[in-house]
Order: structure tokens, then C-alpha cells, then sequence
């Protein structure tokens, strides 16, 4: 018997109403905020995440999936959603537009890891992204951005962490102070992060293992590194924030995975969840434009996962409002009436009414049932007197209050729950 892949899960009709909560608030976000959406391709250039996630990552070292398109070229199923929006963003010309321009994306998201809670191989984002602004006004934007969401999804107790790790000026000055602070410590690494030291010092600070943990406590901190202008960016920051009630936490030990990051890094962490339960992400990418061919162009962005957003929505017990989609279900008495009952159905669905039948050789009592465990807002049972004249009875299922309606009053009855 088949299954579903491992680190893949099937959303079942009894989840959509979480995933359809999420999207919509995030929908809602967007409108408020001015983004606009964007759609790339599920599949990219796998040189566009190589040179842009960087080469020596773990996403493109161990878990981006890449494969031999029949052409010959290197595909590469989407790892994360920034580097394509920049694609996009070079590609289109969208530097004619007004600066910055805002877009927002729902995608699939593949990365090879070892399937965990709120966290698959095949999983699904949600992401901000602001390209054509240097000013940290931007930055405050999509963090605000970032917690007003989770707001208005009524999740509570979480942390906004913040850190600036430098730029180009001032960033290997702090990469040099990070190996010198390592160099005699790296058989307390872990295997990954001994590899780590030779090549992305930085991300030292990001392992989630014990012993790792506690030496990158005592890291040197990237505060007292910055250059000036680093320094001021990273000041107003924290003012603008302070201006709009944004509660946060400076944490000198977060850097985010990706290598494009650039100065301002923030996440959002539930109580108690520590940074591998973190609900969403997100940071400046001042170089990654011009990284891959544009002229130089700063940008911030966020994301979130779907999964893991609705982990803690269970968690903390925040459950949407049901909504049935269905509006009537069809019973008839008899066979002379179920014809009658297939023609109001349809009726019913070309008005706009989402209806179905209660389908064939059951008892009304069966229909009912059925009708029932559906969901169904309100049964239409056809019958017929002993003149041979079509009867309607409507049943609201929710107060089980029953009356009869003659075929102008079931028009009428269409369109107020059409409306």
C-alpha cells in the first residue's frame, strides 16, 4: 500500500479550516500593510540558491532538492521564497516601479532535514518581502508586521528577538573575533560546527546543541563590533520599535541561517520553545540583489510556516469558528420526488447555494442522518400529497425547527442565504 512520503503530510478536510484562518489573516495583513502578491515558479536555476542561500550552508550542502531536468540543466525545488522574489524581482524590472516595492508569496517549500513537529519536508510559507529601501523605518515595518499577525491569529506569550550582524565593512572584523574565540575549543564542537569554524564561523552562534549552546553564550557579540553606520541603523531600530508598543529582546547570539542576511535579524519563539520552535523569521539582505546580477538594492523580508503556526494555534487552544460550506441537503420521500429533488439540487448550485442529494436507496430517516453529519445547514425534504402536488419542507438542522415553503418561497429562500 502506498503512503505518503516521509517528512510530507496530507491536510485533510477537517484541518483546512486552520490553514484557511491562517491564509486569510495573512491576506488581511497584506491589504493593511500595501503588499502585493507574487507567484514564482515551484522549481528555480539551482544555481540561484547556491549563490544565493550560500554554497557552504546546510540547506544547499545536505538539503535542497535538486535534480537533471531532460534538458540538461540543474533544477532545484524551492528551498526558501526570498532568492526567487529577487529573481523576480531583476528579472521583471520591477526597480521602474516606486520604491520599495512590497510583495507578499504563499508557496510550497522543500528542504531535505529530518521531519520534526511544525517542521516538513514539503511545507508551506508565507512571506513579506520589502526591496528598494536602506531605511530601518523598513526594517520596524516588517517586523511590526511580523507581531501584528501573530495578534490577530490570538497568539500569546511570545518573543521577539532582535539582533544587527553587521555588514560588508564591519562584519570580518567580528568573523575574525569569532575564530580566535573558538580556536581552542573546537573538539567541544559538534561535527557540524567544527566544519562550521573553517568556513561560516557565524553560524556557531545559531547551533541548537548543548555544548555548542553554551560556548556561543560567552561569543563575542556583534553589538560590539558594528561599524557606525551599522550602529546607527541598528539604534533607530530599536527607537521606532519602542514608538509603536513592539516588545523586544536583544539576543547576541541570533544570525539566521542564510548567508544573504545583512545587518537587522529578528524571530518570534513561543514560551518555552526555545530557537528550533521558532513561529517566524527574518532579516535584511542588503547584498542579495546585486549578489545575483541586479544593481545594488537593499531589502527585508519575513516568513512564516504554515505548520508551525498552527502547532502553536493548537497548542494554546485557539481553534477557528466552524464553517460549514454546505448550505442544503436534498431528501425526497420517493422515487417520483427524488426527481423533483435532483432538479432543485441543481437549481439550488446555479443560484449560487452550495447543495448536494442525499443520494439513492435510503430511508428519509438515513437521509437525515446523513444530512447531519455533514454539516449541513438546512434540509429541503421534497415531498408530494395525495393530490400528486409536490410538497417542501425546510428543516434548520441547527434548532431542528421544520416548516413548509411552496416553489416561490424556496426561490426565495435561495437568494437571502445566497446573500
Amino acid at each position: 500500500m502506498y503512503k505518503a512520503p516521509r517528512g510530507t503530510v496530507d491536510i485533510l478536510p477537517d484541518e483546512q479550516g486552520y490553514w484557511r484562518y491562517v491564509r486569510e489573516r495573512a491576506e488581511q495583513l497584506a491589504i493593511r500593510f500595501a503588499y502585493r502578491r507574487i507567484d514564482t515558479p515551484m522549481f528555480e536555476d539551482a544555481g540561484l540558491f547556491v549563490r544565493s542561500i550560500g554554497e557552504r550552508t546546510d540547506i544547499v550542502e545536505k538539503e535542497m532538492y535538486s535534480f537533471q531536468d531532460k534538458g540538461g540543466d540543474l533544477i532545484t525545488l524551492r528551498p526558501e521564497g526570498t532568492a526567487p522574489v529577487c529573481r523576480a524581482y531583476i528579472e521583471r524590472g520591477m526597480h521602474n516601479l516606486p520604491q520599495p516595492v512590497r510583495l507578499y508569496y504563499l508557496a510550497q517549500i522543500f528542504r531535505y532535514e529530518r521531519p520534526q513537529a511544525g517542521r516538513l519536508r514539503q511545507h508551506h510559507q508565507v512571506g513579506f518581502e520589502a526591496i528598494g529601501d536602506a531605511s530601518p523605518l523598513i526594517d520596524v515595518e516588517l517586523i511590526e508586521m511580523a507581531w501584528r499577525f501573530l495578534e490577530t491569529l490570538g497568539l500569546k506569550d511570545l518573543t521577539l528577538f532582535i539582533n544587527s550582524i553587521g555588514d560588508g565593512a564591519c562584519r570580518p572584523e567580528y568573523l575574525k573575533a569569532i575564530s580566535g574565540y573558538y580556536a581552542d575549543k573546537s573538539r567541544a564542537l559538534c561535527t557540524d560546527c567544527q566544519s562550521r569554524l573553517e568556513r561560516n564561523p557565524l553560524r556557531l552562534l545559531d547551533c541548537k546543541k548543548e555544548t555548542c549552546y553554551a560556548l556561543a553564550e560567552s561569543a563575542p557579540k556583534s553589538s560590539g563590533h558594528l561599524c557606525d553606520q551599522c550602529q546607527d541603523h541598528f539604534q533607530r531600530l530599536q527607537s521606532y520599535l519602542g514608538l509603536l508598543d513592539v516588545p523586544f529582546v536583544l539576543n547576541h547570539r541570533l544570525v539566521r541561517g542564510l548567508d544573504y542576511y545583512t545587518r537587522t535579524v529578528f524571530e518570534v519563539q513561543p514560551a518555552g520553545g526555545g530557537a528550533q520552535s521558532t513561529i517566524i523569521g527574518g532579516g535584511r539582505y542588503d547584498g542579495l540583489i546585486q549578489e545575483l546580477g541586479g544593481r545594488p538594492t537593499p531589502g527585508v523580508g519575513f516568513a512564516t510556516g504554515f505548520e508551525r503556526i498552527i502547532l502553536n494555534l493548537k497548542a494554546q487552544g485557539i481553534k477557528p469558528s466552524a464553517e460549514s460550506s454546505l448550505r442544503i441537503t436534498f431528501a425526497y420521500v420517493t422515487d417520483e420526488t427524488k426527481e423533483k429533488a435532483i432538479h432543485l439540487a441543481s437549481l439550488a448550485r446555479q443560484k449560487g447555494v452550495s447543495a448536494v442529494l442525499a443520494g439513492e436507496n435510503r430511508s428519509l430517516k438515513a437521509q437525515l442522518r446523513y444530512a447531519n453529519a455533514l454539516g449541513t445547514e438546512y434540509v429541503v425534504i421534497v415531498g408530494m400529497n395525495d393530490a400528486r402536488d409536490i410538497i417542501l419542507s425546510v428543516r434548520h438542522m441547527a434548532d431542528g425547527k421544520q416548516w413548509d415553503i411552496g416553489y416561490d418561497d424556496f426561490l426565495l429562500l435561495l437568494t437571502q442565504i445566497q446573500g
